[in-house]
């Protein structure tokens, strides 16, 4: 069967804070069109379809029920992650999760059984990954500037959500956590960076059993928490690297690097993995520590360039960079340190992905292939 031509249609479930970013920013891509959204506070899809001029709010149910919609992008709270995705896959449609993939293990690889008997596509955020900061961060470690990587730190440090957020109550809930919250952003920028995970170990606590919320939509009440908030794990690389990384939410200051790459015959400083651009540095040998010119474009927000991406392998066939394997990797990583904690040991992760292909040099804003 010919493959279709033209951008691929997309719709969107979940119209909360992070879907104005997708929303405003998609509309950019050249390869997707945003033609609906959908949220079961339909006020609230009628508000973003009006802000961002989204020909359709709707049900869930009529955005599934569209034929012409090949792309789910899933905006929903993690917990509903996995139950929108299936219902998207059946509905015969590629999806694109917001970070994590699911919570359970099991829902994820559910998903991506069922992806694959119907020939679909399924992965996720985050595609800061993609940006102009962590593509020049890849560029310089694949041409050899630090010579062989040997190994990495990656840190996350905050006190949690309920000071700002409207409704903090799922970063506490399972499934929310700094790892579940953050990890995506630290782990995939490194698996980018320097291949898959072979092993892991880590240690894991709550600090606070109770967090009182100060925004103030919800001032003064009382969320328990059921998931670890300090989370400190060991990686062993399946290329022989060996990596840390810290989330906390337990933190008030901390004046530690995002991450750095350490490799034989330099390191690496790199930017925020949260965000598309930042500086990037770079030490070789004894010499003092300098700022490269970012090799790559998208250094602003650009939310949607892995949907976009996703759009493109469509059209194409060729495989998508923010894909299942690496999104379930990472899912896997994330599972396996909370798991090595409780059982105080190290641990094999029997998952394991290609290290995504890098972004060409040269793309115009809104390409995401030459």
């Amino acid at each position: 069967m010919a493959k279709k031509k033209g951008p691929v249609k997309v719709g969107v479930v979940g119209c909360g804070a992070i879907s104005a970013a997708y929303l405003r920013i998609g509309k950019t891509f050249r390869d997707i069109e945003i033609v609906a959204c959908a949220d079961l506070d339909r006020k609230r899809a009628k508000e973003r379809a009006a802000e961002f001029e989204i020909p359709r709010a709707c049900t869930v149910k009529q955005l599934l029920a569209d034929k012409s919609i090949e792309i789910v992008v899933n905006l929903t709270v993690p917990k509903a992650h996995a139950t929108v995705a299936m219902q998207a896959l059946k509905a015969g449609k590629s999806v694109y999760n917001e970070k994590p993939l699911a919570v359970e293990r099991e829902d994820a690889q559910e998903m991506l059984a069922l992806a694959h008997k119907k020939g679909l596509l399924v992965g996720g955020a985050p595609d800061t990954f993609l940006g102009g900061g962590h593509q020049t961060c890849r560029k310089l470690i694949d041409d050899g500037w630090i010579g062989q990587p040997i190994g990495a730190n990656a840190f996350m440090m905050s006190h949690g959500h309920e000071g700002w957020h409207p409704d903090p109550e799922f970063y506490y809930e399972k499934g929310g956590g700094p790892m579940f919250d953050m990890g995506p952003y630290y782990l995939t920028a490194l698996v980018n960076m320097m291949g898959p995970v072979s092993h892991v170990s880590g240690c894991t606590r709550i600090t606070f059993p109770e967090r009182t919320i100060t925004s103030e939509k919800k001032y003064g009440k009382i969320i328990p928490v059921e998931t670890a908030t300090h989370i400190v794990g060991i990686m062993e690389f399946a290329s022989g690297a060996v990596g840390q990384i810290t989330t906390s939410f337990d933190v008030w200051g901390a004046e530690l690097p995002r991450i750095e790459v350490y490799g034989t015959e330099g390191s690496l400083s790199v930017p925020d993995p949260n965000g598309f651009g930042g500086t990037v540095k770079y030490k070789r040998g004894r010499d003092e520590w300098k700022e490269v010119p970012l090799s790559h474009g998208y250094v602003e927000n650009a939310r949607s360039l892995g949907v976009a991406d996703m759009a493109n392998a469509l059209r194409t066939g060729r495989s998508h960079r923010a894909g299942g394997e690496l999104t379930y990797h990472v899912l896997d990583l994330m599972h396996a340190f909370h798991d090595a904690a409780d059982a105080g040991k190290k641990l094999e992760i029997e998952s394991t992905c290609a290290r995504p292909e890098a972004l060409p040099l040269g793309l115009l804003d809104g390409e995401v292939a030459l």
